[in-house]
C-alpha cells in the first residue's frame, strides 16, 4: 500500500486543529479555509483547487503543480527572457536545465537564444534567454508541455490508525491527531500524579518525624539496627516501610529550621499539584486546553 501525503504549512494545520477541537462538527469545507491546500517547500503554483478539494474530501486526489516563470524585456535590445524562479515540488534544478538544452539542441523547442544557471544565495534563477520577436507564451506553454515544470502530485491519505492501514479525509487525519496528543497529554498527566503522590507519601512522613524528632531520635538510638529502627518507626507513628527508610535516610542537615520549612513548602506545592492533576484527568475540556496550547 502507498501513501503520499504533501506537505503543509505548520501554522496554518495547527489552526485547523484548534478550530476542530473548539468545533468537532466541522467539515472540510470549513477547514479548506484555514488550510487551503499544501505548502511545498520549494514554491511554485498549484494549479486548480479541484486536486486539492477531492484529497481533503476523500483522501485522494491530483494536484497540478507549475513553476513559477517571469518574463523580463530588456529595454535597450527589445529582446525578453524568461526566468524560472520556482520549481515545482522535488524537480532536479540541474537535470531540469538539462532537459531544457536537450529540448532547444533538438529544436523541440524553438526560440531559445541561451539557457543559463543564475541561482546565487538570493534564490533560484534559471534565465532563458528568447530570440527577437519570440512570443514568451509560445515559448513557456512548451516548457510546461516537455519538461517537468508542470508536474502531478498523487495525494493518498493513507496513515496506520490502530495498527491498520486507513484512508483518511482530512478531516480524520486531524480528528486522529487531536486523539493522539490526548492519549498523550492523558498520560503524561497520570505519570506526573504518581511521581507527586509518591513523593508527597514520602514527605508526609518526614513531616511526621520532624513533628515527633525527640522521640523518633530516642527509637533510632535505641535501636540495635537500622531493620529494627525501621520496624519500631512503623508501629509507633503509624507509617509505612517507604516513609520510615525515608526518616532514616534524612541528612542531620534537614533538622535545621529551614529545612523543615523546605519539606513544608515543598509538600503544600505537591498538594497544589496533585489536586490540579487530578482535575485534568477529570475533565476532557481541561485535556484539549492543553493541546491547544501545545
Amino acid at each position: 500500500m502507498a501513501t503520499n501525503i504533501p506537505p503543509h504549512n505548520l501554522n496554518e494545520v495547527i489552526q485547523g486543529v484548534k478550530a476542530l477541537i473548539d468545533n468537532p462538527d466541522l467539515e472540510w469545507q470549513d477547514l479548506i479555509k484555514l488550510i487551503p491546500g499544501p505548502d511545498f517547500p520549494t514554491g511554485a503554483i498549484i494549479y486548480g483547487k479541484k486536486g486539492i478539494e477531492e484529497a481533503y474530501r476523500t483522501g485522494r486526489g491530483v494536484i497540478r503543480m507549475r513553476g513559477r516563470l517571469i518574463v523580463e524585456k530588456d529595454q535597450r535590445t527589445g529582446s525578453e527572457t524568461v526566468v524560472i524562479t520556482e520549481l515545482p515540488y522535488q524537480v532536479n534544478k540541474a537535470k531540469l536545465i538539462e532537459t531544457i538544452a536537450n529540448l532547444v539542441r533538438n529544436k523541440q523547442i524553438e526560440g531559445i537564444r541561451f539557457v543559463r544557471d543564475e541561482s546565487d544565495r538570493e534564490g533560484l534563477r534559471i534565465a532563458l534567454g528568447l530570440k527577437k520577436d519570440q512570443i514568451a507564451g509560445v515559448v513557456i506553454n512548451q516548457l510546461y508541455k516537455h519538461t517537468r515544470l508542470e508536474l502531478s502530485f498523487g495525494v493518498i491519505f493513507l496513515a496506520v490508525v490502530d495498527n491498520r492501514p486507513e484512508l483518511m479525509t482530512l478531516k480524520e487525519i486531524l480528528q486522529n491527531f487531536i486523539y493522539h496528543r490526548k492519549t498523550i497529554v492523558i498520560r503524561r498527566t497520570r505519570y506526573d500524579l504518581e511521581k507527586a503522590e509518591a513523593r508527597a507519601h514520602v514527605l508526609e512522613g518526614l513531616k511526621i518525624a520532624l513533628e515527633n524528632l525527640d522521640a523518633v531520635i530516642a527509637i533510632i538510638r535505641k535501636s540495635e539496627s537500622p531493620a529494627a529502627a525501621k520496624e519500631r518507626l512503623t508501629q509507633s507513628f503509624t507509617l509505612t516501610v517507604t516513609q520510615a527508610q525515608a526518616i532514616l535516610d534524612m541528612r542531620l542537615q534537614r533538622l535545621t529550621a529551614l529545612e523543615r520549612e523546605k519539606i513544608v513548602e515543598e509538600y503544600n506545592n505537591l498538594l497544589k499539584d496533585i489536586a490540579h492533576y487530578k482535575e485534568i484527568l477529570a475533565s476532557d475540556r481541561l485535556v484539549l486546553d492543553i493541546i491547544k496550547e501545545e
